[in-house]
Formats: structure tokens, C-alpha cells, sequence
């Protein structure tokens, strides 16, 4: 079964960072797209980023730009989220998603963290 795990959300100030991490098992990393997803209170789930290693797709959501990196490690396993220069507007429960290739439409998701960026 595919296991997706985030961490590394909490509380920061406007302009600080955070890193998430999402720990992924159950699935061959090499071949698979990451995505980090997030949704804010009485918004639609967005997606923020995403990084394939199977086709090289590399995508980032216009809001997030020079600000967020995706990056992996792929003995690990493991894909991380580098957030900097944090806006009120970030605040949203961040997902991890994993499929085939990156695309608004995952099959497999993490049960997510929350990131909270107050003014």
C-alpha cells in the first residue's frame, strides 16, 4: 500500500520559512510524480508544486514562485517543500500527493500538515 506521511507544518510569522517533508513508501520513487497540494479555509484545494521523476515535469503554481522549492531525495524516498517569505495568504493544510506524472488528479495522498502564517 502507498504511504504517504507529511510533517513539518506550524505557526510562523509573515516573511519567515518552514520545511515540509513528505516521507513516501510502498511505491517505486524513481517512476513516480510528487505533488504538494494545499487548502485553505472555505477555498478549493490547489496545487502548489510538483516534481516527476519519470518525465522530469517541474511545476510551480504562479503565487509560490521564488519563494517555494520541491526538491527530493530520492534514497530516501522523501520530498521536501523549502518555503520562504511566508504570507498570511500560505496559511492552508499542505498535502502530498503521488502519481504517475504530475497532474490535478493524484491517486494516492497523505493525510496532510497545517501551516498557519500569521500577520
Amino acid at each position: 500500500e502507498v504511504l504517504l506521511v507529511e510533517s513539518g507544518g506550524g505557526l510562523v510569522q509573515s516573511g519567515g520559512s518552514l520545511r515540509l517533508s513528505c516521507a513516501a513508501s510502498g511505491l517505486t520513487f524513481d517512476t513516480y510524480a510528487i505533488a504538494w497540494f494545499r487548502q485553505a479555509p472555505g477555498k478549493e484545494r490547489e496545487g502548489v508544486s510538483c516534481i516527476s521523476n519519470s518525465d522530469g515535469d517541474l511545476y510551480y503554481v504562479d503565487s509560490v514562485k521564488g519563494r517555494f522549492t520541491i526538491t527530493t531525495d530520492n534514497a530516501k524516498n522523501e520530498v521536501y517543500l523549502q518555503m520562504t517569505n511566508l504570507k498570511p495568504e500560505d496559511t492552508a493544510v499542505y498535502y502530498c500527493a503521488a502519481d504517475f506524472l504530475c497532474g490535478r488528479y493524484m491517486n494516492n495522498w497523505g493525510k496532510g500538515t497545517l501551516v498557519t502564517v500569521s500577520s
